[in-house]
């Protein structure tokens, strides 16, 4: 991702272009020099900062197929997916693009880096199918500890997500930190107490399940919301994405292995929806515009949120099937069987 950034993918996202891409005044990161500025800050931290999502948003998508896919296949899904996904919708909301002018509102990714992972990562789980023994045989976390180590530093980096997007070391800065830890501590607990309610035992695994979930939904709205938005959007984001993880993904049989379906795509179009509510100033938000009510920035927010799941899904389906077609994209069973890390890489986690 940092290469395809450097050689193209921050100019198709953030060149001049048009409403729907970028163009390419900016390959290579031309015209960026020490003195160039971005707003007000060097244009080359605003592109790697940029950078961060870039990289982390396929970063998601493989949790949805984890143990299934070649590696070879993964390099070109990921290539192409960031080429002809990624790049447009960021541009569509950041870059100057269409969704941008209606006046969607995303402040650190809520639709360029979560719905359009989460939505990707159900293409891949749907056309790869189940890994083996999927429902059979019981497939818990390889390591509780690691899992935990993982969603704690998640939760750290996410305050640099968040509070950075504002560019700039002020009181908006300081008000997406505050909520980012509100909502995702709300929703940890959400989840937490639900399952509890419906197992009998709350469990680590759940707590670190909600606290991700509510991150992903304050993302969106982390410049534009308070504290009583935070604590709103984390308790209905636990409890939504708690629903569709758990109960619906278990209803329909599809093997998302990291929920990036049920976390990242679900808890973002809770918090982009909610964004356009929150943000109202009468609920303790930044205020929704001169003219905007409450419904008319929701209705800005579900056309954002639609053409995002519809383009990336479609566009995800094609690439993917491509894909297998001329080279295929899932590992034979005696691969899957030995373990992608010895029959893809021929090494192995712990030498032990």
């Amino acid at each position: 991702m940092t290469v395809i950034w450097v050689i193209y993918g921050y100019s198709l996202a953030f060149g001049e272009g048009g409403a729907f891409i970028g163009d390419l005044s900016k390959a290579f990161m031309a015209g960026i020099s020490v003195d160039t500025l971005s707003g007000t800050i060097p244009e080359s931290v605003f592109a790697m900062f940029q950078l961060t999502f870039a990289i982390i948003t396929p970063a998601l998508i493989v949790g949805a197929f984890a143990e299934r896919m070649k590696f070879s296949a993964m390099l070109w899904f990921m290539t192409l997916w960031v080429t002809v996904v990624y790049a447009p919708v960021c541009h569509w909301v950041w870059g100057g693009g269409w969704l941008g002018d209606v006046g969607v509102l995303d402040f650190a990714g809520g639709t360029v880096v979560h719905i359009n992972a989460g939505i990707a990562g159900l293409a891949c789980a749907l056309v790869l199918g189940p890994r083996k023994g999927y429902r059979e045989t019981a497939m818990p976390p390889h390591s509780m500890v690691l899992t935990l180590v993982g969603a704690g530093m998640l939760w750290v980096g996410w305050f640099g997500f968040n509070a950075g997007s504002e560019l700039a070391a002020d009181g908006t800065a300081g008000m997406a930190m505050a909520v980012t830890q509100i909502a995702a501590a709300t929703a940890a607990l959400t989840w937490m107490f639900v399952e509890w309610a419906m197992h009998g035992k709350p469990s680590a695994l759940g707590i670190a399940s909600g606290a991700v979930a509510g991150l992903v939904a304050i993302t969106p709205a982390s410049g534009y919301v308070g504290p009583m938005g935070a604590l709103a959007i984390g308790a209905t984001s636990g409890l939504g994405c708690y629903v569709i993880a758990v109960h619906v993904k278990n209803a329909l049989g599809f093997d998302d292995s990291l929920d990036a379906f049920g976390v990242h795509a679900i808890g973002g179009i809770i918090g982009a929806l909610l964004t356009g509510v929150f943000a109202d100033a009468a609920l303790g938000g930044v205020g929704l515009g001169e003219g905007v009510t409450i419904g008319g920035q929701v209705a800005k927010q579900f056309i954002a949120v639609a053409a995002t799941v519809v383009y990336d899904l479609v566009v995800s389906l094609i690439l993917l099937k491509l894909i297998d077609l001329v080279i295929g994209l899932r590992v034979s069973e005696e691969e899957e069987a030995e373990g992608l890390d010895i029959s893809m890489h021929d090494e192995k986690g712990y030498n032990i």
